[in-house]
């Protein structure tokens, strides 16, 4: 059976009780950890957990899109990890109580860098061209040499601004304070930091949690309060909660194009994760199969979406069972072989394949029973650079589980699918 059988060794009760859940929560070790943040460089995805008590804490890489993770915590003297931020081949963690550290090899091992601060206690981290900048409690701080040394920027912020988020557009930096009136709010610099304005027009909420820009439309996330967002840089907000629930808190927002996802953590009934396509004036629930819906964080990464919750680590989603339009049409080209979940799935009688090819090749792609005896070829020919999608019809075929598999040079995966009629 062309050595296929070792695919089932899976339970079919298993596959059925499994058969609408949408989100696969990946392989970090869990043991109650808490995801706080993500951060994207490359094929490589870095995880950032909470230390203390059961939890794990620290930074984890993954290299296969969440399959597997590998604790890269050497030299991490703190391993409370509140943000992540990549500049070129530098990863900053920023860490409550340990202050900035730098990792010159992808996490590999790493070196504090906190020379200039005032207090180890960093919350956010965002880069701004060769800035970095880092929120705290209380201050916001400003480096221009990969945190060998760092200043303090200050001027216009409240008094104890509890800085929470950072956003950047060209030269406009904002914050995003927490600390509810008359210190929390956005507060916008057009001057690296040197000086800054509050940004709070329409703004009824002021404990902000999150900030993100889907081209000019900046979102911000508030505590209890829903999101809000401004098409002018700040100067004016308006709330956009059509969809969501009573009392959402957003606590991380991710890009997809122009589709924007929002995470949210506060409350059984308001907690979860919900997606955009129209800037805002509608949300869509996109929590199927999320056990926990407590979610921190959340990073786009190549074809998935990524979710970081309280208490059970990673949850992996592929942005095409969300969005029918996936941001593949960009100027970018793919950077490895890509074989994405099939959506529908289950699916009745048909369902889309995607994948990618980041150089020429002679790609095959198949379907096998659950047997291993082969159904159909759907590809077998010389593709260039590039996105592609094809869609499989089962309309002869009994219900059940199949597979599909591709082959292009050293690269082979295989994938199950559902089909239920």
């Amino acid at each position: 059976m062309k050595n296929f059988y070792y695919l089932v060794t899976i339970s079919i009760a298993i596959f059925s009780s499994s058969l609408n859940a949408q989100w696969i929560q990946t392989n970090i070790p869990t043991n109650g950890s808490v995801v706080l943040t993500f951060a994207v460089s490359g094929t490589n995805l870095f995880a950032g957990t909470q230390a203390g008590g059961t939890f794990l804490g620290g930074v984890f890489l993954s290299t296969d899109d969440g399959t597997t993770w590998t604790e890269v915590n050497t030299g991490l003297t703190n391993q409370f990890i509140r943000a992540l931020a990549v500049s070129g081949t530098n990863l900053f963690a920023a860490t409550e109580g340990g202050g900035v550290f730098r990792s010159t090899n992808n996490g590999t091992s790493w070196t504090a860098v906190n020379n200039g601060l005032t207090s180890t206690y960093v919350q956010a981290l965002v880069v701004s061209g060769t800035n970095l900048f880092a929120g705290f409690i209380a201050s916001v701080f400003l480096s221009t040499n990969n945190g060998e040394s760092w200043t303090e920027v200050n001027n216009g912020l409240p008094p104890l601004p509890d800085v929470r988020a950072f956003a950047v557009s060209g030269v406009n930096l904002f914050v995003g304070n927490s600390g509810g009136y008359p210190n929390g709010g956005v507060y916008l610099s057009t001057d690296n930091g040197t000086n800054w304005t509050a940004v709070n027009n329409g703004l009824t909420e002021t404990n902000i949690r999150a900030l993100a820009f889907s081209g000019t439309n900046l979102f911000a996330g508030t505590e209890g309060s829903g999101v809000f967002l401004s098409t002018n840089n700040g100067t004016s907000w308006t709330e956009v909660n059509n969809g969501l629930p009573t009392n959402t808190s957003g606590n991380a927002f991710a890009i997809s194009g122009t589709n924007i996802f929002a995470g949210s953590a506060s409350g059984q009934s308001a907690s979860g994760i919900f997606f955009s396509t129209d800037n805002g004036t509608s949300w869509t629930s996109a929590s199927t199969g999320l056990t926990n819906t407590d979610v921190l964080a959340l990073s786009v990464s190549g074809i998935n979406l990524f979710a970081g919750t309280f208490g059970s680590g990673t949850w992996r989603r592929p942005l095409s069972e969300m969005i029918t339009e996936v941001d593949n049409q960009s100027n970018e080209l793919p950077s490895r072989f890509i074989l994405e979940q099939n959506f529908p799935n289950p699916f009745n009688p048909s369902t889309k394949i995607r994948y990618s090819v980041p150089q020429s090749s002679n790609v095959m792609i198949k379907v096998f029973d659950i047997l291993g005896n082969e159904i159909e070829t759907l590809v077998n020919e010389d593709k260039p650079v590039g996105f592609y999608e094809i869609t499989w019809y089962a309309v002869n075929l009994p219900s059940g589980i199949y597979f599909y598999k591709i082959q292009t040079g050293s690269f082979v995966e295989t994938k199950k699918m559902i089909l239920l009629k």
